[in-house]
């Protein structure tokens, strides 16, 4: 079975040929360290984000935020346990084409309509740019596309939480900036990269090149 994410079908994005080549060669482009800051954040916060949702509350990063006010965090740890796992996450397969996509969330937010919203982590050295959220559009589309094809309601929103170094106290504790970033989800953009990607896994190398798989 071919196994797809939303970092795979980023790459789809910048260079098919790359895909391809990933995804059916298994010739993968050379990959750069990956700074282990970001991992130990990522599971930090996740104690933390759970600690709060064991008593019925939100984190001050949300709740500093007034449309925030009226969500709760998903409770149900079983399931969120399963949907964080890199190993699993939220699964759709394409049983007609044998292909599996799967994705690992941070965390799920639930309005006042009972539906699910898609909370992502992502940490930072630097404030954010205009455009910095825009990097993640795929990425939270695609999370909601999955939401969806396992039967789950989802609001057209979705969450982005930044995080990034402010300053150093004289006690030595690094205090980070907060920043809530709403952003629109289009899930049937989502899809349609989902399915063109399968169909890019089902044809022939593609032609283009790009700097690193030019001549391969």
């Amino acid at each position: 079975m071919t196994k797809l994410s939303p970092s795979s079908l980023n790459l789809f994005l910048d260079c098919k040929r790359c895909f391809y080549l990933q995804i059916v060669k298994k010739i993968k482009r050379p990959s750069t360290p990956f700074p282990s800051l970001p991992s130990g954040m990522d599971k930090v916060l996740k104690e933390h984000f759970d600690s709060f949702m064991l008593n019925g509350k939100l984190p001050p990063e949300l709740l500093k935020n007034n449309e925030c006010k009226d969500l709760k965090l998903f409770n149900d740890q079983e399931q969120l346990k399963i949907w964080r796992s890199n190993f699993h996450g939220i699964q759709f397969i394409d049983t007609k084409n044998n292909v599996l996509l799967h994705g690992a969330i941070d965390n799920i937010l639930v309005s006042k309509e009972k539906k699910l919203i898609v909370l992502d982590y992502k940490t930072r050295g630097y404030p954010l740019k205009e455009d910095t959220h825009k990097h993640y559009q795929l990425q939270m589309d695609l999370y909601n596309f999955l939401l969806r094809k396992n039967n789950y309601s989802t609001e057209d929103y979705t969450y982005l939480l930044f995080y990034y170094p402010l300053r150093v106290l004289s006690s030595g504790e690094v205090i980070f900036e907060t920043v809530l970033k709403k952003i629109p989800v289009d899930v049937e953009k989502g899809e349609k990269v989902f399915n063109d990607a399968v169909t890019c896994v089902k044809g022939g190398i593609p032609i283009e090149t790009c700097e690193w798989c030019g001549g391969k």
